[in-house]
């Protein structure tokens, strides 16, 4: 289960249009060094995991793989998206702080 707060930055980022979804639009973006923060649902095959665990040491960018398909999805207001990039760094920031136990402030 993915936290509720990380969800909550999800959808301000997708609102803001900062962040690309599904597997070839986010390689593309990463491969364009766009994005700064890749979450991928833990129900995404294997191949999938690990083709982005590979592109995230490659290009030096955080992953996250966490949550389901589906509370991925409703974040972003979309269906079926297993694979998310943020493209604002201060929004990765939070999420990557979030994750790894901290707070966000206020």
């Amino acid at each position: 289960m993915i936290n509720k707060k990380i969800l909550g930055l999800l959808g301000l980022s997708a609102r803001a249009r900062k962040v690309c979804f599904g597997a070839d639009s986010v390689e593309q973006e990463i491969k364009k060094r766009k994005v700064k923060l890749i979450i991928v649902a833990e129900e995404a095959s294997i191949r999938t995991k690990n083709k982005f665990k590979k592109l995230s040491e490659e290009y030096n960018i955080p992953i996250i793989i966490s949550g389901k398909i589906e509370e991925l999805s409703n974040a972003i207001g979309k269906n079926n998206k297993a694979i998310i990039g943020v493209e604002e760094i201060n929004l990765s920031n939070e999420i990557q702080k979030i994750n790894n136990g901290g707070e966000v402030i206020g």
